[in-house]
């Protein structure tokens, strides 16, 4: 029988690679994000055996996450695994000149997104007695790096989720994994840096980052394990990068 599973942020990077990833291993897809052209477009990735469906909510929402997910028709709502990927960085500045608008977006979307969608889908993996939630937190979930501060705190919160779900939820055979990357060449840079394109060209210069598609290998593996088997806790790095701020670069 086939099985479902929902990811949010869908429409680029991380999410997107695991829609393909999972879509190819014969899962059928629910993508979610705020983009629908490119919900739309994303089924033509697809391996074209996948049922796909699509949600156009903000996680930071949460009656719009409550709306959305209970829109979905019967025969989607038996979901067997939940990628949670929505999340963004906004902002590099030391904490004292921090934006609290960019602290509440991190907050928000990190922490409370996390957790709105999760509310949703936890009770019916446990009435199904099965499941699997994958959490994809960050290498600043492990450490701190200068001007990191409140991202950091942010998936700090993630990792001490992920950890609380897997205690909360282990008794009703759900599996709770968390992965946590360094650096992956997506949007990410963009969005920390509100559109400067330079700035974010030269985070990924000079060395050979990771691509979405290596993490959606890494979670790909971890929800296909058999049951007996759970992969809790995942870092994983670029070959150039030693820990979160330390990466070496061709000269």
């Amino acid at each position: 029988m086939k099985k479902t599973a929902l990811i949010t942020g869908a429409t680029s990077g991380i999410g997107k690679a695991c829609a393909v990833a999972l879509a190819n291993s014969g899962y059928d897809i629910i993508a979610t994000g705020r983009r629908e052209e490119r919900l739309k477009e994303l089924k033509n990735e697809l391996s074209p055996q996948t049922d796909y469906t699509y949600l156009v909510f903000d996680v930071r929402d949460k009656a719009a996450v409550d709306a959305a997910i209970d829109s979905l028709p019967k025969r989607w709502t038996a979901i067997d695994v939940l990628i949670n990927n929505a999340g963004n960085a906004h902002g590099m500045d030391p904490i004292h000149e921090g934006d609290t608008a960019d602290w509440d977006a991190m907050m928000d979307i990190n922490v409370k997104g996390l957790l709105y969608v999760s509310k949703k889908i936890m009770p019916i993996m446990i009435d199904k007695k099965s499941g699997h939630i994958v959490n994809i937190g960050s290498i600043a979930a492990k450490e701190v790096y200068p001007n990191g501060n409140v991202y950091c705190a942010s998936k700090h919160a993630v990792d001490a989720i992920t950890k609380g779900m897997r205690l909360d939820l282990t008794k009703y055979n759900i599996r709770v994994t968390g992965v946590h990357p360094g650096l992956v060449e997506t949007e990410f840079s963009l969005v920390r840096f509100k559109g400067d394109e330079e700035r974010a060209k030269h985070v990924y210069e000079g060395f050979a980052p990771l691509k979405p598609e290596d993490i959606a290998d890494i979670v790909h593996f971890a929800v296909t394990r058999p049951a007996h088997v759970v992969m809790t806790d995942i870092t994983v790095l670029a070959g150039k990068q030693a820990n979160s701020n330390t990466v070496y670069k061709d000269q």
